[in-house]
């Protein structure tokens, strides 16, 4: 190793290690073990350009242990990425900085995605993966290979005790994802200790179960022998590959090296001057940095510049020898395709039958698919029932990377953080497709879909006691409530074919908000009264005669109708009351304060909310004098007509309910 690598290694440790003591909080051991690894693939075999970070044919690198945070702070800063300068590292978890406590996508220049719950990369990297092989599949001919690049994910033991990894490496080898290059920082410490204590399985032996090719550095502080693996790595076409990187964590730290207690406290102050005396630092200033040291990582990105810039000759080429990929890659990576498909009277088109939600969101899934070239999507072993197969598209496989089908197998959690890998990636759009109980298994990626902001749609279908038969650990109750609550997170429950085909177009139309679309097993009628409308999340669909009506129903899916038929029977009996249909609570916030007293004035106190779920989330409309027909327990098993009776949701008990606030 030349003494200008080892500056530049230990550059990394000494950023991160002052980073984590000025802010007196974080994790300097997965920096200071990892440094020479992270050196290594940056600088010598990674294609990134920091003068253009969003470069298309980049490779990708995702810190799945994200509590490294510091570290891939420190990489951004020396590689001169966004002007990330040494105040920045300087205020490391601090409000408002640029350095936040872990890694998030779209606040610093650089970071690929945002990690922190462990195993959360590892599967936003098999997404990446799989979209470089789809994206390279469908645009790659000839001498103009204007897709080829890798996904490189890091992540710890942490990552690999996950359940989230397993399921997304399982998938990973069985598609033969040969691009994936995973660097398993193995320094067998986790916070409570050795992790014999909990974690003893042979992770090789593991993945080469999973199809994934394996090699092992021994020594990971040795640049070259992890520089030979990574080469390796990328001689297999035929396999992902797994690097086990045997690491010290907290290493160059006398007192820390190997220790639990480096994994996540400060060093401090003594073991700060005790590491740099250690490594051989020329001072003890903190963030001091030499300028050889700066100078070196300047050289190297001007070099991969120079990748970027023979990549961009290549590309021109290929746009004047192929116009028509030209035109679809424009169209691939645009953002606002579906923008006009408003005033596109086939897309807004239905039959006027009786049909399910699932069954119309299908429907338009396969409208979609020829408007939008970057559709991409599939479920989790369930397309038949959730009804999100596009035809004539093909499967994605180790045979067909052009197949827009994805098949995820029963990987509910894995298949969401890849969902957010593929949107991550860029020249996508996709969706991902499970029964509505089992949210509960896609929600922690849902949840850094919200953070992220990006526009993954989540197609969940058997959306409450409609599902009858199957019982209480299949019907959603309080699931609805539990999406509702993410900030970011739109949820679309349509009550008929015109709300299906509006929350597909919210869907495929916003660029920072993933969305939910919450769909009927059992058939519901087309209803005369729904419209457009429905993309202001509230509207009012069967309104009183009077100017200021009785009172006021609102609800959401299947219940609109039961609403619709009990205002009728209400009406027989001298009382007249407005409908409102609500597919999208948020959606209905962000309308101008005007509209929303519009459709549910203030003056109307007695109101009653709808739905086959838990009330929570609804008080704010329904108010202290409005009243619910909700679920108030587990579903049962019977069929799905007997069960709507048994709760309550009936005409009768709709009148009855509304009678009482009056």
């Amino acid at each position: 190793m030349s003494t200008i690598d080892s500056m530049s290694i230990n550059a990394l440790r000494v950023l991160s290690a002052d980073a984590v003591q000025k802010a007196n909080s974080g994790h300097p051991g997965l920096p200071l073990g990892a440094a020479a690894m992270a050196y290594e693939l940056w600088a010598k075999h990674m294609n990134h350009n920091p003068k253009n970070p969003k470069w298309p044919n980049r490779d990708r690198f995702i810190l799945s242990g994200g509590h490294g945070s510091a570290l891939l702070y420190s990489l951004l800063h020396l590689f001169g990425y966004g002007d990330l300068s040494v105040e920045d590292l300087s205020q490391f978890r601090q409000l408002d900085s640029l350095t936040p406590g872990h890694p998030e996508y779209g606040h610093t220049v650089g970071v690929e995605a945002t990690t922190g719950p462990l195993g959360a990369g590892m599967a936003m990297a098999v997404g990446m993966a799989m979209a470089e092989a789809h994206l390279a599949a469908k645009f790659n001919k000839d001498n103009f290979p204007v897709v080829d690049h890798y996904t490189y994910v890091l992540g710890g033991d942490g990552c690999m005790m996950e359940g989230i990894s397993s399921e997304a490496f399982s998938l990973a080898g069985t598609l033969a994802l040969n691009k994936l290059i995973v660097l398993y920082d193995s320094n067998k410490i986790s916070i409570e200790g050795d992790t014999d204590i909990a974690f003893t399985e042979d992770v090789r032996m593991r993945f080469e179960a999973y199809g994934f090719q394996t090699l092992v550095v021994e020594d990971g502080n040795n640049p070259e022998e992890i520089g030979a693996a990574i080469e390796a790595a990328k001689a297999d076409k035929t396999k992902p590959s797994l690097i086990v990187v045997k690491t010290k964590i907290g290493f160059g730290c006398p007192a820390k090296e190997g220790k639990a207690s480096a994994h996540g406290e400060p060093l401090g102050a003594e073991n700060i001057t005790a590491l740099k005396e250690n490594l051989g630092w020329p001072s003890m200033e903190p963030f001091y940095v030499p300028e050889e040291v700066y100078a070196n990582y300047r050289a190297i990105a001007e070099q991969n510049a120079k990748v970027e810039e023979a990549w961009n000759a290549m590309f021109k080429k290929y746009c004047e020898t192929y116009p028509e990929m030209k035109e679809l890659w424009e169209k691939q990576h645009n953002l606002d395709i579906a923008k006009d498909l408003i005033n596109n009277e086939d897309f807004w088109a239905y039959e006027d039958k009786a049909d399910a939600t699932r069954n119309l969101s299908g429907m338009v899934i396969n409208r979609i698919k020829d408007l939008v070239p970057g559709f991409i999507g599939g479920s989790a072993d369930l397309a038949p029932s959730t009804k999100t197969y596009m035809k004539n598209e093909g499967d994605f496989s180790r045979e067909n990377y052009e197949g827009r089908n994805l098949h995820f197998g029963v990987r509910e959690l894995a298949m969401a953080g890849i969902g957010n890998g593929l949107a991550l990636h860029g020249g996508l759009r996709p969706y991902v497709s499970t029964f509505f109980v089992f949210s509960d298994y896609v929600k922690p990626m849902a949840r850094l879909s919200s953070l992220m902001g990006v526009p993954v749609t989540y197609v969940l279908t058997h959306d409450s006691i409609g599902v009858g038969e199957d019982g209480p650990t299949h019907e959603p109750i309080e699931q609805l409530a539990m999406l509702r609550a993410m900030p970011n997170f739109t949820v679309f429950r349509p009550a008929d074919a015109t709300e299906t085909i509006a929350g597909w177009y919210y869907a495929i139309t916003t660029k920072t908000t993933p969305t939910a679309l919450v769909l009927t097993r059992q058939n519901l009628s087309q209803l005369t009264g729904s419209s457009k409308d429905a993309l202001k999340g509230g509207y009012v669909i069967e309104d009183s005669m009077k100017e200021v009506p009785d009172a006021i129903i609102l609800a959401s899916g299947s219940e609109v109708e039961l609403s619709i038929q009990a205002k009728a029977e209400l009406f027989k009996e001298g009382i007249d009351v407005r409908v409102v249909s609500m597919p999208s609570l948020e959606l209905f916030d962000a309308q101008p304060k005007e509209y929303k007293e519009r459709v549910l004035p203030n003056s109307v106190r007695a109101r009653v909310a709808v739905e086959a779920a838990i009330d929570y989330g609804w008080g704010k409309y329904v108010g202290l004098d409005g009243a619910y027909v909700t679920m108030k327990s587990f579903g049962a098993s019977a069929p799905a007509n007997q069960l709507f009776k048994k709760f309550g949701f009936t005409v009768e008990n709709v009148v009855a309910t509304v009678k009482s606030v009056l």
